[in-house]
């Protein structure tokens, strides 16, 4: 009885950190692609462009890892 208590509050933890790493990475995607095509968009930053393309790259790249995390579900390390 308690196994299974413990296993049904892990399971419900898990799909609540998939669902947080699905939406954070969704999120920091869309920045990432917001400063890859900020100039196309209308938009202007006082930033040097190696700096702005730096930081887009690495949204998309954190962004797309967040994703995976999420679809892997591997919060416990047993």
């Amino acid at each position: 009885m308690a196994y299974d208590s413990q296993n049904k509050r892990r399971k419900q933890y898990s799909q609540m950190r998939s669902i947080l790493d699905y939406g954070m990475g969704g999120l920091i995607l869309l920045f990432g692609f917001f400063f890859l095509f900020s100039e196309k968009l209308g938009f202007e930053f006082e930033m040097e462009p190696f700096f702005k393309y730096f930081f887009s790259g690495l949204c998309i790249v954190y962004g797309a890892w967040r994703i995976y995390r999420g679809y892997q579900k591997n919060y416990y390390s047993e």
